[in-house]
């Protein structure tokens, strides 16, 4: 970690995770104001640096799941990527955590979906409500024949009903299509890709390569930086993961190319800086990531979690659940958990239990998946 807070993940990292190569990685912590150096991980192992307490099977047979979003009772929709399909997994336990059963169903099918490359029907989220109520509505993010768009539909506890559009023309393409969005009370927030043209990222006038902010309506939220605009941050290449910390600050995972992936904590109206720099850079009206990974292939960062004072992140071509300590806005070293598995990763979500969620994307076109593939795991992780 760097004097600003900033930590890099160097070409071997992820040697730590599946081999047996002996590795040190210098860090450094601030705290207090005091930089405190200290190994990445521990030399002379081949073990990443964090055990699970359990690990669970929840759902089988998935295809491509992406999005990820809990009901007040606890259960959870999942969206599948290619079939348009919206999930639900229930559970009951009986008495004890490990022999809890849960059960998969359909609860309806996004209209409009035209799933293909990185596009379909992405990420899911479900607004706030009194306790033990039922929310009205659910929104989601998809890939339609003309663009990326955000739908609000209608829910009536058990299937889903008519749906609406509420922001449209988002730039498709194959590749870079974003897709997360996450309710924060009454704000929604929508991560959107460059389409693969990166100059957008850097224009105002596009949706494309930004987070926006917006109401339930579609429209730019009250407070937005730049009034009348939906933009909330700009200069993305591909943000595929949102996250609220316990004070309220929105973090994000970011695909870079082959140079850098990115954790980053976003704030109102600031430049991120794609295309014109990658990770970190000396380059002034740009913000730097708060933790990078290098090569790409250690990371490809989706899913992002935060729980317990850390960030979890899921990863793709990595095959590692990442955990970065947090404290206030510095990130600490990132640590590999130890799932005893290789497996793409896609989403990871902090349930209302206290457990992390995590799907596999074994299904997605670049995994190879088992007979049993795609999964969703539930998790409780050492401290």
């Amino acid at each position: 970690m760097t004097h600003d807070g900033l930590v890099h993940i160097g070409p071997h990292a992820r040697l730590i995770a599946i081999t047996s190569a002996v590795l040190v990685i210098v860090g450094a912590l601030s705290i207090g104001g005091v930089l405190v150096f200290g190994p990445l991980f521990p030399a002379a192992s081949a073990q990443p640096t964090v055990d699970l307490v359990s690990k669970k099977t929840i759902a089988r047979s998935l295809t491509s799941p992406w999005g990820l979003a809990f009901l007040p009772d606890g259960s959870a929709l999942v969206s599948e990527r290619d079939t348009g399909l919206v999930r639900r997994i229930a559970g009951r336990s009986n008495g004890s955590p490990a022999r809890s059963l849960t059960t998969t169903s359909k609860v309806g099918r996004v209209s409009g979906v035209r799933a293909g490359g990185e596009g379909g029907l992405l990420g899911i989220a479900v607004p706030p409500t009194a306790r033990g109520t039922q929310p009205e509505v659910i929104f989601a993010y998809l890939t339609t024949a003309r663009d990326n768009r955000v739908v609000r539909i209608d829910w009536d506890g058990r299937s889903l009903g008519p749906q609406t559009p509420i922001v449209t023309g988002i730039p498709k393409n194959t590749y870079h299509n974003g897709g997360r969005i996450l309710v924060d009370d009454d704000v929604l927030y929508i991560a959107t890709g460059d389409a693969g043209i990166p100059e957008l990222a850097q224009d105002l006038t596009s949706l494309a390569g930004k987070v926006l902010r917006v109401d339930f309506d579609g429209a730019p939220a009250a407070g937005n930086p730049i009034e009348g605009s939906r933009v909330f941050t700009l200069g993305h290449r591909n943000v595929q993961g949102l996250a609220l910390d316990a004070a309220g600050r929105l973090w994000a995972t970011e695909f870079g190319t082959s140079k850098a992936d990115e954790l980053n904590l976003l704030r109102p109206g600031r430049n991120y800086g794609w295309p014109v720099v990658e990770g970190r850079s000396s380059k002034r009206g740009f913000n730097n990531p708060k933790v990078t990974w290098s090569p790409t292939s250690t990371a490809s960062p989706s899913g992002l979690a935060i729980q317990d004072g850390a960030a979890y992140v899921a990863s793709l071509r990595g095959e590692v659940l990442w955990r970065v300590p947090l404290r206030g806005t510095r990130a600490g070293n990132p640590e590999a958990v130890d799932l005893g598995e290789q497996s793409r990763l896609r989403t990871v979500a902090a349930a209302p239990d206290g457990r992390l969620w995590l799907s596999t994307s074994n299904t997605d076109g670049r995994g190879d998946p088992g007979s049993r593939d795609d999964r969703m795991l539930s998790l409780i992780v050492d401290d």
